[in-house]
């Protein structure tokens, strides 16, 4: 059982993360999407969508797409749970979950990958318009979850998840994005400071 990665990419550090969180120990290999190394033809024939990171099973099975990943190992080692326990934990989780990658994580990655020059061979046709029509939308949302943060210590409530996990990578990852928190993002900086220190940020 192996992952293939990039190291440098948000979303394998989400499941290194995730796999820290829960103490699991799985190989990784790594690969360098700049190079195209995730376009070779044994790549694709693993994975026709060409992204990391994907998870590789003993029996030859391969699993896709970050929270596949995750979910697969949180059914393998419930505890601690990271996806919520009750159905009210879980349906909360799972909207925060959504929230953030699809309203900041996605917007981030649009306005880097249209954005940056060296993007531009990954990311065909590269529009540099589109890339700056989601630079709106992100501070729209870190503002929307600095104020959610006001009145609770995680993104989905008083539970570490997988929501918070999602949020870290991508508030990180916003510096080579050319974004930044503003003085008025008090609480996500509050919040940030606090799941940045726990010893999983570090996977």
């Amino acid at each position: 059982m192996k992952i293939v990665q990039d190291g440098r990419a948000p979303n394998p550090r989400r499941v290194r993360i995730f796999l820290a969180e829960k103490s699991i120990e799985i190989a990784f290999e790594t690969i360098d999407i700049m190079t195209e190394e995730h376009k070779t033809p044994e790549r694709i024939q693993q994975n026709p969508m060409a992204r990391v990171p994907y998870l590789v099973l003993d029996d030859g099975t391969v699993i896709a797409e970050t929270m596949a990943i995750c979910r697969y190992f949180e059914a393998v080692q419930p505890a601690p749970s990271l996806f919520g326990r009750t159905a009210r934990d879980q349906g909360v989780i799972e909207m925060w979950q959504r929230r953030v990658e699809q309203g900041l994580l996605a917007p981030v990655a649009h306005a880097f990958r249209h954005r940056h020059p060296r993007m531009a061979h990954l990311e065909v046709p590269q529009v540099a318009e589109w890339g700056e029509a989601n630079v709106p939308k992100v501070e729209a949302m870190l503002d929307l979850l600095n104020g959610e943060l006001q009145g609770r210590a995680y993104i989905a409530g008083e539970q570490f998840s997988v929501a918070d996990i999602t949020a870290l990578c991508t508030i990180d990852f916003m510096k080579v994005a050319r974004f930044s928190l503003a003085e008025r993002h008090g609480n996500l900086k509050r919040w940030h400071g606090a799941v940045s220190a726990r010893p999983s940020a570090r996977a």
